[in-house]
């Protein structure tokens, strides 16, 4: 896939156990729409990518910060009720959905009653 700086190779992460989780999943971005579109078909995302151009809200979360243009890549965690469980600023990107996962068996997220597809 094409993205801004060149072609990379996309490859699944099967068995992350996310699925498992009674949870709402999206990334967010600050890349413009179409290329977040482009990124999730090659992707093959089961979740939207939501843009944020402007970076409103990566400024209100705290991710875009002093002179740093690029956003960081933290995971956040809010509960049903709306409030922060946990951030998690060290993420791996390739064990991150097998992270996420564990971070939501330890925080004592519900399962989902059926699994995700």
């Amino acid at each position: 896939m094409k993205l801004l700086r060149g072609e990379f190779e996309v490859k699944a992460q099967k068995g992350s156990g996310l699925d498992a989780y009674d949870v709402q999943i999206f990334t967010a971005s600050c890349d413009q729409p179409a290329v977040n579109k482009r990124y999730a078909a090659a992707l093959k995302l089961d979740y939207p990518i939501l843009s944020d151009v402007k970076k409103d809200v990566a400024k209100a979360y705290g991710v875009v910060h002093g002179d740093r243009k690029v956003p960081e890549r933290w995971t956040f965690y809010i509960g049903k009720d709306g409030k922060l469980l946990h951030v998690d600023r060290k993420v791996s990107a390739r064990t991150h959905a097998a992270d996420v996962a564990m971070k939501l068996k330890e925080l004592g997220v519900a399962k989902a009653k059926k699994k995700r597809k």
